[in-house]
């Protein structure tokens, strides 16, 4: 029973070819600065996100997990480890779901890159559309789950945005318009392709800017493969990771993010192709049912959704460029990211059909 548990859980692997950390160094900084890590140490990857490199570091049966920014191209605000380090200690003792931070190290010296560790939280992730053995998420699985998804990103935004560490994190006013100015530029300076699908999303955002709906903290990358679920019962959402992008701005903007990786069943065939979570199991809420649940939970008024889901869309198309750029440079190894360039035309092209439409598939 406890080795079927085991292989439910987020697996780490061998570590890439140029993307290894000087263990000897890392064991020095560790046993100074985390209370009860000694001897030896063992490090594996968790080799299946985007963005920052996750490792987990064993030392005995201390498990750590470390993070550090990509090698090569840098993108200074989504890759500052001290930031991320900031949020998550401002989130100990508000959000239990937020995993506790241990130590940062700035000196990169040490392996190469400022990093921090932090604790490991153990559990199911959800990769792309594939379910471990073993996980029943049936229908009624789903349908819970779902549910808990979209009641996570409300309870989120109920965090108390005045808390130390938490207040100075962002500037809430003109929060909308700093971000789509911000969006495009980094597009902008990513691109590869001529892409007019994308250059027309930002330019219709631009010309668009609603007015601000409100303040919360917000995610920034909310989706399946962000959450840790209890292997026991995959219902139960344990853990939020990846808190790199993580403000004080828009909610409405953080649920636009999620609905963009949120894809239904009569979606397009090439949408539908998308890697992005198990959204089209049966039993999982609709975008339409995710926009109700989210405003009965949250009491908010989210309005017809349509400026949020075509930022959200144009956002995850810019981060899918700047990773693609990466690797057409020759800075990222992974050949996942060759193919990124398809998802940002996709992505583009749904933002357009939705602008097209004056709606949202599926909640017109």
């Amino acid at each position: 029973m406890a080795d079927a548990r085991d292989q439910r859980l987020d697996d780490a692997r061998e570590v890439r070819d140029g993307e290894g950390l000087d263990v000897d160094r890392l064991g020095e900084f560790l046993a100074a600065n985390v209370a009860g890590v000694s001897g030896a140490l063992t490090v594996r990857q968790f080799r299946k996100g985007h963005s920052n490199l996750t490792y987990l570091v064993r030392a005995g049966d201390r498990e750590l997990v470390l993070r550090r920014p990509p090698f090569g191209r840098e993108i200074r605000t989504a890759h500052d480890m001290g930031r991320e380090f900031r949020i998550l200690s401002a989130l100990a003792g508000l959000y239990p779901k937020a995993p506790r931070p241990f130590a940062y190290c700035s000196d990169a010296a040490v392996i190469g890159a400022p990093f921090y560790v932090m604790e490991r939280a153990r559990g199911v992730i959800l990769r792309g559309d594939a379910v471990p053995d073993g996980l029943d998420l049936g229908p009624a699985n789903m349908r819970a789950l779902s549910l808990a998804l979209v009641d996570t990103l409300a309870e989120l935004h109920t965090i108390d945005v005045s808390a130390p560490g938490l207040a100075d994190l962002g500037h809430p006013e003109g929060y909308v318009g700093r971000q789509v100015k911000g969006w495009t530029e980094r597009y902008e300076n990513a691109a590869t392709d001529e892409l007019p699908q994308m250059e027309r999303s930002a330019t219709w955002l631009a010309e668009h800017l609603p007015e601000e709906s409100g303040v919360a903290l917000i995610h920034n990358d909310f989706k399946y493969d962000n959450v840790v679920l209890d292997p026991d019962d995959p219902r139960r959402i344990v853990a939020v990771l990846d808190w790199e992008m993580a403000t004080v701005g828009d909610p409405l903007l953080d649920l636009g993010t999620s609905l963009a990786y949120w894809i239904d069943p009569d979606d397009p065939p090439e949408v539908r192709m998308l890697p992005v979570g198990p959204t089209l199991r049966p039993g999982n809420l609709s975008r339409r049912e995710v926009a109700s649940r989210y405003a009965d939970v949250t009491g908010r008024d989210v309005g017809e959704l349509l400026f949020p889901y075509v930022y959200g869309l144009f956002k995850v198309g810019v981060i899918a460029q700047q990773i693609y750029r990466r690797f057409k440079d020759g800075h990222a190894r992974d050949p996942r990211f060759g193919m990124l360039i398809v998802g940002v035309r996709i992505l583009g092209d749904q933002a357009v059909r939705a602008i097209e439409a004056g709606r949202i598939h599926g909640l017109g």
